[in-house]
């Protein structure tokens, strides 16, 4: 088989693992650090997708986008924890449970009020709309390399913050033992609101330079919250680095599974799941208790 088919599928894959990557990161340090199952993670998948049209139309630029949607994600995610998720801490995982999923339909009607039942299209601009040839009858999209571009800029920038400041030394000591964070007299509901406010805006980052090679559909955000929780599984409950490991795994093993096994695609991703936790319990970089 040609040997630049394997480089389109493998680029494929790290595209899709990275997008993923945005998604499960929010995702594993919120349950990581919080201790709450947000069911309604992926709707903030949707936010940044449905942001991408509005606000696209409205700039007319995805770049626009981009910068506008990144602070609007960040507030409405405050505006959240303080209202909803701020009442789970304590509470048992069938209360968080049962409340995030309210969250999903909630946000569920709130899209179908705004924006209708109709897919929208975002337009990829002109500057990134061209492809890069990779043989004379193979080429890749300049857009999939820009999006995958992004993607990895947004991972270096929160490691950056995971790794080099003060608020990073805060998530990294509440993932690995919340109760001492609390006792050093650090202030937990400022880290808390802070923290779910970084995993809204990565979902929705995710969500807004997806938006050009997807249609902006309802329920977006329910095709993505499984595989994202598959992800923070494989790659350990809080662990970043597990995430972005997990997610180029799982992107990898879901674009090359359609590719040899379209008829079990779906079992390629959750038989990688299910082998990485016979040998790791607690995922590659999870802590077992």
């Amino acid at each position: 088989m040609d040997p630049t088919f394997f480089l389109i599928q493998t680029l494929n894959g790290l595209q899709y693992g990275l997008l993923l990557f945005l998604i499960a990161s929010g995702l594993t340090i919120i349950f990581g650090i919080m201790g709450v199952i947000n069911l309604a993670h992926g709707s903030f998948y949707m936010l940044g997708a449905y942001l991408a049209l509005s606000l696209t139309q409205w700039t007319g630029s995805i770049f626009g986008a981009i910068l506008l949607g990144a602070p609007l994600a960040a507030l409405f995610g405050l505006v959240v924890e303080r209202v909803f998720i701020s009442h789970l801490y304590r509470r048992e995982h069938l209360q968080q449970v049962l409340l995030t999923f309210g969250l999903i339909l909630i946000f569920n009607e709130l899209q179908s009020l705004l924006w209708g039942d109709d897919p929208h299209g975002v337009p990829i601009p002109a500057l990134l709309s061209g492809s890069v040839a990779l043989t004379e009858t193979l080429s890749y999209p300049v857009y999939r390399l820009f999006l995958s571009a992004c993607c990895l800029a947004i991972a270096g920038a929160l490691y950056l913050l995971i790794q080099r400041t003060r608020l990073g030394m805060w998530i990294r000591a509440g993932a690995s033992n919340p109760e001492m964070v609390q006792c050093l007299g650090i202030n937990t509901g400022l880290l808390f609101a802070t923290v779910f406010a970084i995993g809204v805006t990565l979902a929705a980052l995710a969500g807004i330079i997806a938006a050009p090679v997807e249609s902006v559909y309802p329920g977006i955000g329910e095709q993505v919250l499984i595989i994202s929780f598959v992800v923070v599984v494989i790659g350990g409950i809080g662990s970043i680095k597990g995430a972005f490991v997990g997610a180029l795994l799982i992107g990898l093993a879901d674009v090359y599974g359609k590719v040899f096994l379209p008829d079990f695609a779906a079992v390629t991703v959750y038989g990688l799941m299910a082998a990485i936790l016979l040998w790791r319990p607690a995922g590659l970089y999870g802590r077992v208790a």
